[in-house]
Formats: structure tokens, C-alpha cells, sequence
């Protein structure tokens, strides 16, 4: 039995065993307890309200996931560059990651309404703001990565005329893709919180949005409908990086 749970069938089996007993425990305690439909909806109900016309599920849909994986996609890009820019230049890291912590303890809820001010609101706003969620994890954990390369290794691809780009591309990337993908995995849990928050100050399209409309009407179930799609999408994501996690870095080199 161990053995089953520990190969990765096993893990997959369990996690939707457990996805299913989360949706049987939610439907009876709903109808055991008589528990109010505009208090806890069940399973059902809130299904039934993808059929309601009148909330354009995929169009906000649409809208909230391109703000999520397109600030993740860009934090990505940015955190691992400016990562590499950190190990070449230990002055600029010492002058510019303080800075950047600094800038991250800034509660992102109270930084909302002024991005909104700032640069208007809608869509390219609130990746700007799922941007600013993802990309701090990633540039932490992609500077650790590449610190942990031996230093032994890149003197010796210096001493045979390597340039930087061959030595990142060739030893500092594979050896620090384990702690990028960590990185990754937080941030696309980051991801959704971020697109959310952006909706909720200011948009005219979203889920998050949409959870404003509806709870004005005491629609619980689309409000938990919702809720249920913003999960997938998140889980959308981070399947996604799990697979590339898988496809690029050896197995006894992933990080637990």
C-alpha cells in the first residue's frame, strides 16, 4: 500500500478521491442540515447557474484568465531575467533587491486604488497588479537558484573563453530550474489572488467582478460558481507548471 501511494498513480488517485469526498461533504451537509440555499448552495445548485444566461460565464471567464497568466507569464519573464542580472552584478543586486523588498511589503489591496488612478482600470491593470503578486517568489527563488550553482564550474567556463550567456544557458539554468519551478508553484497560487484583487477595486469584466454583481442579489450560487471557476483556473495553472517541472528537471533534482 505504501509503495502505491507513493508512485505518482497513486498520488493522482488519492488527490481526486479526496476532490470527490469534498464535494460529497459539502452536498450533504447542505441537504442533512437544511442549510438555506442563499447561505450554502449544494454542488447542484450551483452548477444549474452556469445555465443562467444572464452572467456570460466564458466571456468573464475569458477576461480573468487572460489576467492571470498573462501577469504570471510576465512576472516569469521578468523575475528570471532580472534574477540573471543579479548574478552578474553584485552591486546592482546589493542597490536594487533591497529596494524590491521594500516595494513588496506594500499591501497590495492598499496599493490598488492608486495603480487604478495611475494607469486607468480594466484589464491591463489588473496584470499589472497579478504581476506585482507573482513576481517577487520568482525573482527570490530564481537569485537563490543561481547562486547555488559552484562557483569552481563557472571559473572554468570563464577560463575556456565561455561568455555569461553560454555559462547561464548551458550551467546556471539547469542547475537552478528546481528553485525556479518552487518559485513558480507559489506564484501561480499568488496568481488568481491578484486578478482577483484588481476586479474587485475596479473592472467591468471578470469573475471577480461578477461576485460583486451577484452578491448585490443574494446569488449564492453563482457566487460560488464563481468562486469554483477561479479555482480551476488556478488549478489550470499550476497543472501547467507541474508539467514542465516534470518535462525539464530530472525527478531526484525536483524539489519537495
Amino acid at each position: 500500500m505504501r509503495d502505491y501511494l507513493n508512485s505518482s498513480s497513486g498520488r493522482y488517485s488519492m488527490a481526486v478521491l479526496a476532490h470527490i469526498a469534498l464535494l460529497v461533504a459539502w452536498h450533504l451537509f447542505v441537504r442533512m442540515g437544511d442549510v438555506p440555499r442563499f447561505v450554502m448552495p449544494s454542488p447542484g445548485d450551483t452548477f444549474n447557474s452556469l445555465l443562467s444566461p444572464n452572467y456570460d460565464w466564458w466571456g468573464n471567464t475569458l477576461v480573468t484568465g487572460t489576467e492571470i497568466f498573462a501577469g504570471y507569464f510576465l512576472a516569469l519573464v521578468v523575475g528570471v531575467l532580472l534574477a540573471l542580472l543579479f548574478t552578474w552584478s553584485r552591486t546592482l543586486e546589493a542597490l536594487v533587491l533591497p529596494l524590491l523588498v521594500t516595494l513588496n511589503m506594500i499591501p497590495k489591496v492598499a496599493l490598488g486604488p492608486l495603480v487604478i488612478v495611475w494607469f486607468s482600470y480594466g484589464i491591463s491593470t489588473n496584470i499589472l497588479i497579478t504581476f506585482t503578486l507573482c513576481f517577487f517568489p520568482i525573482l527570490l527563488t530564481t537569485v537563490r537558484g543561481l547562486n547555488e550553482v559552484e562557483p569552481d564550474i563557472l571559473d572554468l567556463v570563464r577560463s575556456l573563453k565561455g561568455s555569461r550567456w553560454q555559462a547561464f544557458r548551458y550551467i546556471q539554468l539547469p542547475g537552478s530550474l528546481p528553485y525556479i519551478f518552487s518559485g513558480m508553484k507559489v506564484a501561480a497560487i499568488l496568481a488568481v489572488a491578484g486578478a482577483v484583487v484588481g476586479e474587485f477595486i475596479a473592472s467591468e469584466r471578470g469573475l471577480g467582478y461578477l461576485m460583486i454583481q451577484v452578491q448585490a442579489s443574494l446569488d449564492t450560487p453563482a457566487m460560488f460558481m464563481a468562486v469554483v471557476l477561479l479555482t480551476l483556473l488556478g488549478i489550470a495553472l499550476y497543472l501547467i507548471v507541474m508539467v514542465m517541472e516534470h518535462l525539464w528537471v530530472p525527478k531526484d533534482a525536483r524539489m519537495k
